[in-house]
């Protein structure tokens, strides 16, 4: 059953809804704003019931807010001084404060650009964001990090999509189709990614190529002739000197052969992803993971026996029933591994994922992120020595929380640094990749332009022509 948010103001909708939603997660909110299809005038004086009301004066320099029968008044900045009232309403506070936007370290990492010392920063996230100190300790941390990767790259990137997959898990809402499905039209899509690659080499020619991130979907459906078709494409029209690091995710064990692994390794590939999101089989069984958790054991050995020296691992914190003991069984089997890097994901709730009905049908009280869990999972890192070097946050995930990238020195992934502070342009190929422009106006100031490809395979194929003039406007004066 849905409960409404009244907001008379819209442009304070996505803010507030955010912030409600971060502390009553259990609740089903939905926002009611002038541009919304639902309002009605009137309903901002309280004639219709609703979970809260927020009515925001025509100078925005006040509001008034009701909630469970109360009413708080609002002075000054509306977005702070909602959080602190919500804040004292439900009697508890949030880690990331009133932070809403998906990126909380690029605030540091633009602070740290500025020349700002980590005392000024941490007084301004506490300040204007009411941040917990441990994660602006972890915050500052990272952008530190990420700065001294980021000062030694001089050009650009390439994503390459690959939107198949065995089959699709409960919680995913990426671009992807079944493999069973769409085997006849591979051939095809993969002679128009090569299109997009020729196109991005001249478009680019005599800039540096710093990294190549090949995602999905899950790359290793593709058959091993396959991948080598993306590769050779890759070599034979870009220069690989100035190559960082180039990104291969095998993700699921049940697309993963020992010939698969030998042809990325043979061919170049640096780094590459084997992801179990748990090791508890009853976990996995009910996400529609194919593979057993003794089958992502085989593969990361067979990955180690190969060769490969940067193996990334990921887990998702919060899947449906999972307990404390279910994590630390998790974190256990994580530490005898040993990967080179793990991404810490805290389950995010996507409308477009089959998780969402699920929860409907469920209930959310099934899914359980909490602090503890979180603390296990990072204790974990520790003991094998992997720092955290990428941060981002997603809508509606379990608990408010965040994901973190934890690696070993050296093997920091450099991809999704860029992905998450926006410093570099980044050409992405295939269906349902968004490309971006990063650039400087007359002021300096960074400018971000984006483009995306249709997300449906057949209709990528049919329209390539256009994807790719999107792509010459896009990066025109480049």
């Amino acid at each position: 059953m849905s409960e409404y948010i009244v907001i008379n103001n819209p442009s304070y909708e996505y803010d507030v809804l955010a912030i409600l939603k971060s502390f009553y997660p259990e609740k089903n909110l939905k926002p009611m704003t002038p541009l919304n299809k639902l309002w009605v005038p009137g309903y901002e004086d309280g004639s219709v019931e609703s979970f809260a009301r927020l009515i925001v004066d025509e100078d925005e320099r006040s509001a008034r807010l009701f909630i469970g029968g109360k009413e708080i008044s609002i002075n000054g900045s509306i977005k702070k001084a909602f959080y602190q009232a919500v804040s004292e309403y439900a009697g508890r506070t949030l880690p990331w404060g009133n932070l809403t936007g998906i990126r909380p370290t690029k605030i540091a990492y633009n602070l740290i650009e500025s020349g700002e010392s980590s005392e000024y920063i941490r007084n301004y996230y506490r300040t204007e964001h009411f941040v917990s100190d441990e994660k602006i300790a972890l915050s500052i941390d990272i952008a530190k990090r990420e700065k001294a990767i980021i000062d030694e790259l001089k050009g650009y990137s390439i994503y390459i999509g690959i939107p198949f997959c065995p089959s699709t898990c409960l919680y995913c809402s990426f671009t992807s189709y079944p493999i069973i499905s769409y085997k006849k039209y591979v051939e095809d899509y993969l002679d128009c990614v090569i299109k997009e690659l020729k196109w991005t080499a001249e478009s680019f020619k005599g800039k540096a190529l710093d990294s190549v991130y090949i995602g999905g979907g899950t790359p290793t459906t593709l058959e091993p002739a396959q991948l080598l078709r993306i590769i050779n494409a890759l070599k034979d029209n870009f220069d690989f000197s100035s190559i960082r690091e180039f990104t291969v995710e095998a993700g699921r064990a049940d697309s993963i052969t020992e010939e698969k692994l030998k042809t990325l390794y043979d061919n170049g590939v640096t780094r590459i992803s084997v992801n179990p999101q748990s090791f508890n089989q009853s976990t996995l069984d009910l996400i529609g993971r194919k593979a057993t958790a003794e089958d992502t054991i085989r593969a990361y050995e067979l990955a180690r026996k190969t060769g490969f020296d940067n193996i990334n691992m990921d887990v998702i914190l919060g899947l449906p029933g999972e307990t404390e003991s279910d994590v630390q069984h998790t974190a256990d089997v994580l530490c005898k591994l040993s990967p080179d890097s793990l991404t810490v994901h805290s389950l995010a709730i996507k409308r477009a994922s089959s998780m969402s009905k699920w929860i409907e049908e469920k209930g959310i009280s099934s899914i359980k992120n909490t602090d503890d869990t979180m603390q296990i999972m990072y204790k974990a890192c520790r003991e094998m020595d992997l720092k955290p070097y990428y941060l981002y946050r997603q809508k509606d995930s379990s608990g408010s929380f965040e994901n973190v990238g934890y690696a070993r020195e050296g093997k920091f992934g450099i991809y999704n640094i860029l992905i998450m502070e926006e410093v570099q342009s980044i050409v992405a190929i295939g269906a349902g990749a968004t490309s971006k422009r990063v650039s400087a106006n007359e002021k300096g100031e960074t400018i971000i332009e984006r483009c995306e490809n249709v997300k449906d395979v057949k209709l990528y194929m049919e329209q390539l022509d256009e994807m790719i003039e999107r792509k010459e406007k896009l990066f025109d004066t480049l």
